[in-house]
């Protein structure tokens, strides 16, 4: 699927770093290097703007290597760019680590999955059928 893209940076455009990769990486478009300290949020310029087609979203995710590494994770998990938005995409980082984390220019701060999505018209209804799982949430499938 071909998506337009403007991308207002001198960085590179979001790419696979695998064959098989769901998420491209999305880097950070920032003049000067940033100190996110804990438990502050930022919102991040990436300097990409894109047109995605009709049923489809982009969602913005963490990168595994550095939430598990260093704390640093997207807040709004996982950010939507619906498909009528135009403007620059931005990411929410939070750091929940205990120590300070400096974001440079060029760095990937989290990953972008493109995925179809579908519409619902809502059907009122007094009630819905049984299931085997019924109301039960919230752990209540058991821990193993």
């Amino acid at each position: 699927m071909k998506v337009k893209i403007v991308n207002t940076s001198s960085l590179p455009l979001p790419a696979y770093s695998t064959e098989m990769s769901a998420g491209m990486d999305l880097r950070a478009d920032i003049d000067a290097p940033l100190t996110l300290y804990p438990m502050q949020r930022i919102m991040v310029p990436t300097g990409l703007r894109i047109e995605l087609p009709a049923g489809y979203e982009a969602q913005v995710r963490p990168r595994s290597g550095l939430a598990a590494k260093s704390g640093i994770t997207v807040l709004n998990s996982p950010g939507t760019v619906d498909a009528d938005y135009r403007g620059e995409i931005m990411v929410i980082l939070i750091n929940l680590s205990e120590t300070p984390f400096v974001i440079n220019r060029g760095d990937r701060i989290a990953q972008m999955v493109v995925a179809r999505h579908e519409r619902v018209e809502w059907e009122g209804a007094e009630s819905l059928e049984d299931s085997l799982r019924g109301e039960g949430g919230f752990g209540s499938t058991g821990k193993k």
